[in-house]
């Protein structure tokens, strides 16, 4: 199909929108087809492991298995290094053994969602940074948030960013300040 006739109306008026299937769209802003297509900076190590940990704590929320069955299996199918596995493992853990402390945190800052009824991954991912802002001092609060609300985006539903940033805000306002190290802007990798 030419231009000219993507451009002409159909039989009720409409414009067509014009389509190019054939030409690779550019990553790169203003549409330079030869720049280096930029680096995803969630796209790291560490970003992977929390996608890893968010799959299972969906599968241990949801389906109720037994963690310790869950990780040996997932490492069996997952290609990981030992580091990628010992940061998923200490996740998982961490958010299992911690939830009666993290809970608490997501009810007083969502009070009109009681917890059981949060979508599951709202609820996971929610978990899954606060105990990133209560037990990783290494890693800076505003990664933690970012990273949740990256996740939220891509897993959950239409309104998920906006709640899980919403209601990550309020804990933050909860949580004693940070000490000044370990908690810098550092970029995560």
């Amino acid at each position: 199909m030419t231009r000219a006739e993507s451009e002409r109306p159909d039989q009720n008026g409409h414009q067509a929108p014009e389509r190019d299937f054939g030409r690779r769209q550019s990553s790169a802003p203003g549409g330079d087809e030869n720049a280096k297509p930029r680096r995803n900076k969630a796209g790291g190590r560490r970003h992977q492991g929390r996608v890893l940990a968010l799959q299972l704590l969906y599968e241990l929320d949801l389906a109720q298995h037994d963690l310790d069955e869950v990780l040996p299996r997932t490492f069996e199918t997952q290609a990981s290094s030992a580091a990628m596995r010992a940061h998923v493992e200490r996740l998982i853990r961490g958010v299992t053994e911690q939830r009666a402390k993290i809970d608490p945190f997501i009810a007083s800052a969502a009070p009109a969602f009681p917890i059981q009824q949060l979508p599951v991954i709202d609820r996971n991912v929610l978990r899954l940074a606060i105990y990133g802002l209560l037990h990783e001092p290494d890693v800076p609060p505003r990664a933690v948030i970012n990273e949740a609300v990256e996740l939220a985006k891509q897993y959950g539903g239409d309104n998920s960013a906006r709640f899980v940033n919403g209601v990550l805000g309020t804990v933050m306002g909860q949580l004693p300040p940070r000490s000044a190290e370990g908690a810098g802007d550092q970029p995560e990798d």
